[in-house]
């Protein structure tokens, strides 16, 4: 059982930057990854990037590493998405889900409720 709480989203001018927060509830939060996701307007679900909370690094998609930074605090349960240089398509709806460790991508079965990212001027 995870619950997942999401935070930090809004408007942001082109070029700016955001962090977005995921504080997670569980029995044993070491065990799982947490993954972000993005949905764009009329667009399939992305999946930006992810990170064991047990320790490791984090692996980011090519399309995005340039410019994003996942970190985590296990102690306070929570993981960051630092986004940099942000442009209008990244503007999405914004998840972090989680799952066990060694499991697929398709198998992310607890998520947050999202948190709008607007990127505009």
């Amino acid at each position: 059982q995870v619950r997942l709480v999401e935070s930090g989203g809004g408007l942001v001018q082109p070029g700016g930057s955001l962090r977005l927060s995921c504080t997670a509830s569980a029995r044993s939060i070491s065990l799982y990854t947490v993954g972000w996701f993005r949905q764009a307007p009329g667009k399939e679900r992305e999946f930006v990037g992810a990170i064991y909370m047990g320790g490791g690094n984090p692996y980011l998609e090519d399309s995005v590493k340039a410019r994003v930074a996942i970190s985590r605090n296990i102690a306070k349960s929570t993981v960051w998405l630092q986004m940099n240089s942000l442009k209008p398509e990244d503007t999405a709806v914004y998840y972090c889900a989680a799952k066990l460790r060694g499991t697929g991508l398709d198998e992310y079965n607890y998520w947050g409720q999202g948190t709008q990212v607007t990127v505009s001027s």
